[in-house]
């Protein structure tokens, strides 16, 4: 069964205070559900049409994985304390092995 990548792009962060209450309930709710944090920051290099902001990127176990964690009920909790803290773009990708 292929991993799976779950791709946070934050486009802006309008209340820091938000995200920081969103990350503190966001990395226990996906925890049971086999989360790996590969990288998070703000891009070092872009090219292209690339953007100069925060990314995070996670592995899964498997794409059945990524979705239920999402889906979950903590993780739903953590959503809702980020409110419209940020504006982000989330994309899970299943992985090609």
């Amino acid at each position: 069964m292929p991993k799976a990548y779950w791709i946070t792009c934050y486009r802006e962060i309008k209340h820091p205070d938000k995200v920081a209450a969103y990350a503190k309930l966001a990395g226990p709710a996906l925890a049971p559900f086999g989360v790996r944090y590969l990288c998070r920051g703000t891009a070092n290099a872009t090219f292209e049409a690339g953007l100069k902001e925060r990314v995070v990127v996670t592995e899964w176990p498997s794409l059945a994985q990524a979705v239920a964690a999402h889906d979950s009920p903590a993780y739903q909790a953590a959503l809702k304390a980020l409110g419209d803290g940020a504006v982000r773009d989330i994309r899970i990708v299943e992985g090609l092995e």
